[in-house]
């Protein structure tokens, strides 16, 4: 109880920047999903892309095994996306994780726009997976940002010198890491299973 206690303690404590940092998350991505429709050619360009590095290819290739294909999600979200992108730049400057994460935002939202009939359908399962990841991000983005907040400001957080205020903002990352953890686990799962299963029955019909 107290894994799933401190985090709404601190999101309570913090409610302004929770909901602020949860507009701008899914606020974002839709904004790139209507760049996606309005300008199909940036939709094409990312998916092309993402085939010629060989994701897509990949993605086919564990939808097989789910189980492996959760193991794989759940593993990208944590390297590229928790840490490469929100929580190490944080580390070194003050809120760039939350800038980086901005554009990611962006750019899944042109990837994943309903440009077309398999790509509509897809996303009707896929939304799920999206709500519950992007729920895990904004915790870490709310990390980020005390983080942040702690170590410029450190009297937020009583601590009486920089360094003791960065310190606590780790912490208060530490705690609301566990929540994004399990959420990983959950999110990794279903878009794994539901691309599997569901997704191909919606596509063909």
């Amino acid at each position: 109880m107290r894994v799933l206690r401190t985090p709404l303690q601190i999101i309570r404590a913090d409610l302004r920047a929770y909901l602020a940092l949860t507009a701008m998350a899914y606020g974002l991505l839709l904004l790139g999903m209507a760049l996606g429709l309005l300008f199909p050619d940036l939709n094409a360009a990312l998916t092309g892309s993402m085939g010629a590095s060989g994701e897509t290819d990949l993605v086919v290739s564990l939808l097989a095994q789910p189980w492996l294909f959760a193991a794989t999600i759940f593993a990208v979200n944590i390297a590229r996306i928790a840490l490469a992108s929100i929580l190490l730049p944080s580390l070194i400057v003050p809120f760039l994780g939350i800038a980086v994460f901005a554009y990611f935002a962006v750019e899944t939202g042109i990837t994943l726009a309903p440009v077309n009939h398999a790509a509509a359908m897809t996303l009707i399962p896929h939304s799920l997976t999206i709500v519950i990841e992007y729920q895990a991000y904004v915790l870490l983005l709310l990390g980020a940002f005390l983080l942040g907040r702690s170590w410029l400001r450190p009297a937020t957080v009583e601590a009486p010198t920089h360094r003791r205020g960065y310190v606590r903002g780790l912490q208060l990352i530490g705690r609301l890491a566990l929540p994004a953890l399990a959420l990983f686990v959950v999110g990794a799962v279903y878009e794994a299973f539901s691309l599997r299963y569901l997704t191909p029955l919606l596509v063909v019909g």
